[in-house]
């Protein structure tokens, strides 16, 4: 027998250290963890129904001077006269001058974009409304 040679029994397999891995991973899921709750979110605080029968119609208020129509083609519509999306900041600030304490009421078709009321509420916020009435009809 000799003493220098190896049998191949004796071979070792390759092994993986996991630890580095396993720490970026930890590390990863604590930075969101943190980042989470700074995250920008806009938070709809919606009325309470109230007592009201669920058959009962809503009478809506009175009618606001500001009336935007969002069509399901994502069309809008400001006060009846057809409005580029470009143009919505234009338009909204002048509508803010001349109105400056109505509340504008917007007619939003459930086929529309979402992308569609996120822009109008944009030139809204920039135009200088603080709120908007959205009215939704039963369909």
């Amino acid at each position: 027998m000799a003493i220098g040679k190896k049998h191949l029994c004796d071979t070792q397999e390759p092994t993986i250290n996991l630890t580095p891995l396993i720490d970026v991973v930890f590390v990863v899921l604590i930075a969101f963890i943190l980042v989470a709750p700074l995250l920008d979110r806009d938070q709809v605080q919606l009325a309470s129904g109230g007592n009201l029968p669920s058959h009962a119609p809503l009478s809506m208020k009175e009618a606001s001077p500001i009336q935007i129509h969002v069509r399901a083609d994502n069309s809008i519509l400001i006060c009846g006269q057809k409005t580029p999306q470009e143009d919505l900041y234009a338009s909204l600030s002048q509508l803010q001058k001349r109105f400056p304490l109505a509340k504008p009421q917007v007619f939003h078709d459930k086929r529309a974009h979402f992308g569609t009321y996120q822009a109008l509420k944009n030139s809204m916020e920039r135009a200088g409304f603080e709120e908007m009435d959205i009215v939704l009809s039963p369909a």
